[in-house]
């Protein structure tokens, strides 16, 4: 029809463009950043204030062949019990240079799978957070679960431990889907771990799936979204999946004959959200779902919503600190990166100083675009007011900025006395007109799809 002949004039069925989780994006990253730039920045930190923080676990018992992701697998508990005692390490090196009074606003174990890690494993490495940096009264402790890698007591270890939010990948349960992905995970198994997350009253559920997967229907993702809801997750993130095979080689495994085209994403995706709707979950940015009270719906709602490594999130603490292989911290005045090699990382950490290896001081205009680019991602909106309060432009130079890219997204994207907006029909185009506003030059090979 002409407003999907419009669309891909536009460039959404060809383009590779950034998710924008960051700004600049990490391939911009340079080893400019070392340790001592990464001390300096926690010392940096105001006292008595809240941050985040994020603990990387890059192992799995088994590799799904779809993840992009920097994981490891192991049959054995040794190298992740290695690698614990190495987080411990890094969080003693923490505790030495973070201010006084510093509190946890978000808490967040990611991978990998952390819920690999035997129970009391679990249990040193909570209290080893929580001696550095205590979580605060409204703080968020959240635990990516893998529903094949969790039990009674490694979850009353985690509850224990103060865990009030969980996460949980569903991909798609379409039994010859996860077949060609490598990722076998029943929707009984899934509801079973739900339901035993939810006894121990842990009452904020996430939950992830794909679209854009091999040989997924209409019908097949519906019927996955339905078995979904049944769950009743309070948010949903809705990923398309970005075959990259010349940087994941575990895709290669997919077929790439079998993968829905283009135009097909984009009607795997609207049917989804169409589901999701329909079932009263509010539409959080361009791929999350939630229900209106839930701390998502409240923050997109009063203009809060922000974007970071894990997607959108509700938290506005102003530092995310990431520790672990790999890991990612943002402050105010840049991004910083851990060495991504296991081996490496541990190699640092064990001589005694933390493995920052790259990173990005910001300069020139970077948070303006910054801020121009999550706004567009989060609220599909940049109030030029907002942008001249606090990055001292004017609205001569905002005009000389915005005009030529609205001009190019005619009908897709407003340009105003107000500033910018992008009307429900330009929205899947999204992410292609936040790349316009990238000043940094692009490698397509190193980003997914735009649909």
């Amino acid at each position: 029809m002409q407003t999907d002949s419009q669309l891909a004039r536009l460039g959404l069925f060809d383009a590779r463009v950034p998710r924008y989780t960051s700004y600049p994006t990490a391939p911009q990253f340079s080893a400019e950043i070392g340790a001592d730039r990464f001390v300096d920045w926690l010392r940096a930190i105001a006292p008595g204030s809240q941050v985040s923080l994020y603990l990387h676990v890059p192992f799995c018992r088994r590799l799904c062949w779809f993840c992009a992701c920097r994981t490891q697998g192991t049959s054995s508990d040794a190298p992740v019990i290695s690698y614990v005692n190495t987080l411990k390490a890094e969080l003693a090196l923490l505790r030495a240079v973070l201010p006084e009074g510093v509190t946890l606003s978000r808490l967040h174990w990611g991978g990998g799978t952390p819920t690999l890690l035997p129970a009391e494993e679990m249990r040193g490495l909570a209290q080893a957070v929580f001696d550095v940096v205590p979580l605060g009264k409204e703080g968020e402790f959240s635990v990516e679960i893998d529903p094949n890698e969790i039990d009674d007591t490694r979850l009353d270890a985690l509850a224990e431990a103060g865990m009030n939010r969980a996460s949980i990948g569903v991909q798609d349960f379409d039994s010859e889907i996860q077949a060609i992905i490598g990722r076998d995970q029943s929707y009984e198994i899934t509801r079973a771990a739900v339901e035993a997350i939810r006894a121990r009253g842990v009452n904020s559920l996430n939950a992830d799936i794909l679209f854009g997967l091999p040989n997924q229907s209409i019908k097949k993702l519906s019927d996955s979204v339905q078995k979904l809801l049944s769950l009743n997750p309070d948010r949903v993130a809705l990923y398309g999946y970005a075959h990259v095979p010349w940087m994941a080689r575990r895709q290669q495994m997919i077929p790439s004959d079998t993968l829905p085209r283009p135009e097909e994403r984009l009607e795997l995706f609207e049917t989804a959200r169409r589901l999701f709707t329909w079932d009263g979950y509010d539409e959080i940015g361009i791929d999350h779902f939630a229900r209106p009270d839930d701390g998502l719906g409240r923050a997109m709602r009063n203009g809060t919503l922000r974007r970071n490594f894990q997607g959108y999130t509700d938290d506005t603490a102003p530092v995310l600190i990431g520790l672990g292989a790999s890991s990612i911290s943002r402050f105010p005045q840049g991004y910083a990166q851990m060495n991504p090699a296991t081996s490496g990382w541990a190699k640092s950490v064990q001589a005694g100083q933390f493995a920052t290896g790259r990173g990005h001081v910001f300069r020139g205009d970077d948070l303006l675009r910054g801020r121009i680019i999550e706004a567009l991602m989060c609220d599909f909106s940049v109030s030029s007011q907002e942008l001249m309060r606090g990055h001292g432009v004017s609205a001569d130079d905002l005009d000389v900025l915005f005009a030529p890219i609205a001009r190019r997204f005619d009908g897709y994207l407003v340009h105003d006395e107000k500033g910018l907006s992008i009307p429900p029909e330009g929205r899947p185009l999204t992410r292609v007109i936040a790349a316009a506003f990238d000043a940094y030059a692009m490698d397509r090979s190193g980003h997914s799809s735009a649909i």
